[in-house]
């Protein structure tokens, strides 16, 4: 389990330790720290402006970073796929009739799909400066500037019940903010000073009323301080009070239950269980996505209650929901009291939800946890939520899942439909936001400091240019196969020696980071989540290299039967299950509620079953004494398609030794069985399993039934 009182420690103090060392380009200081520090001001990346607390950690504009090895192969891939090709097959996307193109805000179209979609759009077209995707964009972008009323009001006008529904508006602005890193256009900022005028006009009681928008202010929230950072205009801090105010109580426990508005249903009629009423909300995508807002508030509240309940908010939702593997937790559509076995999953949407949510939290508390969590998502539960040509997805991804078919799997998980396949149109609301997840990751894998360097925040193949020291710009190349291997090597180029300080995250997991510059070692041994800080005069052709040795560990996980998982470094992994696929006609499978656009050849977007070839039901037995011992790492060469994410091209595997369960079969709902129904021993005979990453495996078992030794095992 994740633990706060650890993190809130971090967050209140700052723990220095410092090695130094000399070489040719003049003299290395290395200290680990916990956080960085916040009395300067960066002087060339806009920070947080007072009464707000300082900037952690600062973005760099869309653009800055430029994906390499298998980030750049995922962005070419949504081109290709379906977020590339989504305005000319989803009927939320047509321009015809679109409320987000009418100047009246009228249209039969117009509500989240296209925001959710321009973020991911929009912004691969600007880090891969591919202009056709730009000029798209600014078709939407100027429709939305357009839209602006007398009033400051933009967009649809779209009403819950009698209110107006300001979600899909939020939504909007993070792509206008993207779009003003990107242009510089002034125009951004004039429609978001009125529009923010307007919604300070808007009675309490008729602002954020409703389900969505008032569980997701915190999203407003922030590009409220957003704009306040850039104009300084006092006026958007009474918002900001405002909409905190009419947020739903994410700080809350103990709530009545009536205050708890999602679907809520108790296994076997049961009575609900105290802690619920822990939570204003369960739903996946608003807790993963809203968790943060007391984070967001504490930045004007300065109350470290706010923050508080922020880690609180992620670590109550996995400690009921949350035993399990890769970093998200099982609510399914809504997380329903007595269902948290590995079988249950979580949205797609979720999932990229929780990966913006951890790029938020880095930057407003510096803690890199945040970092970690992220890597921990974005390359275990997420890659396996998308076929690897990124033309199809399913709306539900779990730990454990070994068939994905058209059936109707309710009760069993908490939608009624085919929600377990790969479906092109799995949900309308997956279909378009899963386009954010990779765009968004790169753009936050590095992050400007205070005191005017620069911090690795997130690690992967790429290439970032960044104002450093005296304002000197610096290209940085990162290269490495992270998180499939160990080493990352950052080289540098500048027009002249500058003087800057360079942060480097140290990871949870690590046990015996090293440093060396230009092939000196200057530091080792280093270990505990932190940041590594060098600071120096770099010059035009300096070489860091760091290792970070990723050990074989399991985690037993008490609260679910006490699974097993294994993982080493950041990869989690999985059973190897040899997969079938059968294409489906998406005309037949699509989710009730996607809509193509009319005339669409369907037949190029088929929907797919992936039906297990081998056994699944296997336990793995694990000396959790010495982890290493039982398992054979197997690596292989990074394959040619720079594409790691699948069974055939996995750059690294391991094998193990294993034991079937052969009571462990697909139950009643056609899901993988419970574990808490297994018996604890076996009389199979121990066979050798491969393990691979659990990104990489469309069908998987993740988390391991307890299995105590048997006569097979001790022979």
């Amino acid at each position: 389990m994740y633990q706060y009182t650890r993190t809130a420690f971090l967050l209140l103090s700052i723990t220095i330790t410092s090695f130094a060392c000399q070489n040719g380009s003049g003299g290395n200081e290395v200290t680990i720290v916990d956080k960085i520090e916040t009395q300067a001001t960066n002087q060339y990346y806009v920070s947080n402006r007072a009464p707000l607390i300082p900037s952690s950690l600062i973005k760099l504009p869309v653009g800055s970073v430029k994906p390499e090895g298998f980030l750049k192969e995922y962005l070419l891939r949504q081109k290709e796929g379906l977020t590339g090709n989504l305005g000319e097959i989803s009927a939320w996307l047509q321009k015809t009739d679109n409320a987000w193109l009418s100047p009246d805000g009228e249209g039969k179209w117009g509500w989240e799909e296209v925001p959710y979609w321009l973020k991911g759009y929009a912004n691969i077209g600007y880090i891969l400066e591919d202009q056709k995707m730009i000029d798209e964009a600014m078709v939407w972008i100027e429709g939305t500037l357009n839209s602006q009323r007398e009033d400051g009001n933009f967009g649809p006008k779209h009403f819950d019940g009698d209110n107006q529904d300001f979600w899909a508006n939020m939504i909007m602005l993070y792509c206008l903010q993207s779009y003003y890193e990107y242009s510089q256009d002034p125009r951004v900022l004039e429609l978001m000073t009125n529009y923010f005028k307007y919604e300070l006009t808007v009675p309490d009681e008729n602002f954020l009323e409703g389900y969505w928008q008032k569980l997701r202010g915190g999203d407003n929230l922030h590009s409220v301080f957003w704009l306040y950072n850039r104009t300084g205009d006092e006026f958007l801090l009474d918002l900001a009070e405002k909409i905190h105010r009419n947020t739903a109580n994410w700080t809350g426990r103990d709530l009545p239950l009536e205050d708890i508005k999602n679907y809520y249903e108790v296994r076997d009629g049961g009575e609900v269980p105290d802690w619920y009423r822990d939570q204003v909300d369960w739903h996946n995508v608003n807790h993963a996505q809203a968790f943060r807002e007391p984070a967001q508030y504490y930045l004007l509240s300065k109350n470290e209650q706010d923050l508080k309940a922020s880690y609180e908010n992620f670590e109550i939702i996995r400690n009921h929901f949350g035993q399990v593997p890769g970093g998200m937790f099982g609510a399914d559509e809504d997380a329903r009291p007595g269902y948290a076995d590995p079988r249950q999953g979580v949205e797609t949407c979720g999932m990229v939800e929780q990966m913006n949510s951890d790029e938020h939290m880095l930057r407003i508390t510096g803690d890199p946890f945040w970092g970690d969590h992220a890597e921990e998502v974005a390359y275990n539960t997420y890659p396996a939520a998308v076929m690897p040509d990124f033309k199809a997805l399913h709306y539900i991804t779990s730990p454990n899942m070994a068939l994905l078919d058209a059936e109707n799997h309710f009760p069993g998980i908490g939608n009624k439909g085919p929600f377990l396949m790969m479906n092109p149109f799995s949900s309308r609301c997956c279909q378009h936001n899963h386009s954010q997840g990779w765009p968004y990751f790169i753009e936050n894998l590095w992050m400007a400091t205070p005191d005017n360097g620069v911090a690795a925040t997130l690690y992967g193949a790429n290439q970032v240019e960044v104002k450093v020291g005296d304002g000197t710009l610096v290209t940085i190349k990162e290269s490495t196969h992270y998180p499939f291997e160990e080493e990352i090597q950052f080289s540098f180029s500048m027009e002249k020696p500058v003087e800057f300080p360079l942060y480097l995250r140290i990871p949870e997991w690590v046990k015996s980071a090293s440093i060396s510059i230009n092939g000196e070692l200057v530091r080792d041994q280093i270990s505990g989540i932190g940041f590594a800080k060098i600071n120096r005069t770099w010059y035009s052709g300096d070489q860091i290299s760091i290792q970070l040795p990723m050990e074989i560990e399991t985690k037993r996980w008490e609260k679910n039967s006490n699974s097993l998982s294994v993982s080493r470094g950041p990869l989690t992994y999985s059973l190897k299950i040899r997969e079938k696929y059968l294409k489906k006609d998406s005309d037949e499978t699509a989710i009730r509620d996607s809509k193509w656009q009319d005339g669409v050849d369907t037949k190029k977007w088929p929907s797919w079953e992936v039906h297990p070839v081998t056994d699944w039901n296997y336990s793995i037995i694990v000396d959790e004494n010495d982890p290493a011992s039982s398992f054979e790492v197997m690596k292989g060469k990074w394959p040619s398609s720079n594409f790691p994410f699948t069974l055939e091209e996995v750059p690294i595997k391991m094998v193990v030794k294993a034991q079937q369960i052969p009571e462990w079969q697909f139950d009643q709902y056609g899901l993988v069985g419970e574990l808490n129904d297994l018996p604890k021993t076996s009389d199979q005979p121990v066979v050798d399993v491969t393990l691979i990453p659990m990104g990489a495996a469309r069908l998987r078992i993740t988390a391991f039934p307890e299995l105590k030794n048997s006569p097979s095992t001790n022979e």
